[in-house]
C-alpha cells in the first residue's frame, strides 16, 4: 500500500511535522503566528519556493528528453510532494485572513490543488512504463483515447489556473515587499 504512494505519505507527515511546529508556535505564543513576522514569512517563503519549484522543474524535465536528469515518474513524485506542502505551507502564512490579493491567492492555491488530485487520478488510468511511457496494449482503443481526452481536459483548465496563481503570488510578494520597504 505504502510503495505506490509513497510521495502522498510524505507529504501527509511533512505536513503533520510542519503543523505540530504550527501548533506549538501557536502554543507558545498564544495566539496565531502573524503572516508578516518571522514565523510567518518563513511558511511563506518556503512555501512559495516550494510552489514555484514544483511547477518550473517538473515542466522543465517533461520537456526535456534527457535521461541523465532522472526517470519522468520521480520528478512527477516530486511535483506531487512539492505541490501539496508548498500550498500547506502557503495556508499556513496566511494566518486565516482570506482578503485582497491575499485570499484571491489563496483561493486559487487551493483549486490548483485540487487540480492536482484530479489530474494524479486521471494520469494514472493511463497504464505506463517504469520510464513513463504510455502502454498502448493495456487498455481497449477507446478506453485510452477517453483517459487521453479527459487528461487533456484537464490541461486546458490546470494550465491557465497555474498562470493566474503565480501571477496572483508575484503581485502578492511584491505588494509586500513595497509596503515592507516603502511604507512601515
Amino acid at each position: 500500500m505504502l510503495r505506490g504512494y509513497v510521495e502522498l505519505w510524505l507529504a501527509f507527515f511533512s505536513c503533520l511535522i510542519i503543523g505540530a511546529v504550527y501548533g506549538l508556535v501557536l502554543f507558545t505564543t498564544r495566539s496565531v503566528p502573524a503572516a508578516g513576522e518571522l514565523f510567518g514569512h518563513t511558511l511563506g517563503i518556503v512555501g512559495f519556493i516550494l510552489m514555484l519549484l514544483t511547477e518550473t522543474l517538473y515542466s522543465i524535465r517533461k520537456r526535456s528528453r534527457k535521461a541523465s536528469l532522472g526517470r519522468l515518474s520521480t520528478w512527477l513524485k516530486t511535483h506531487i510532494y512539492m505541490g501539496i506542502v508548498g500550498p500547506f505551507m502557503v495556508l499556513l502564512h496566511t494566518s486565516w485572513k482570506f482578503n485582497g490579493i491575499a485570499g484571491a491567492t489563496t483561493l486559487l492555491t487551493i483549486i490548483i490543488v485540487v487540480s492536482g488530485f484530479i489530474g494524479r487520478y486521471v494520469y494514472t488510468r493511463i497504464p505506463r512504463a517504469l520510464d513513463g511511457a504510455e502502454i498502448d496494449s493495456a487498455l481497449s482503443p477507446e478506453a485510452l483515447k477517453r483517459a487521453r481526452r479527459l487528461l487533456s481536459l484537464w490541461h486546458t483548465v490546470h494550465i491557465p489556473i497555474g498562470i493566474a496563481l503565480f501571477i496572483a503570488a508575484f503581485v502578492h510578494v511584491g505588494g509586500a515587499l513595497y509596503y515592507a520597504t516603502f511604507l512601515k
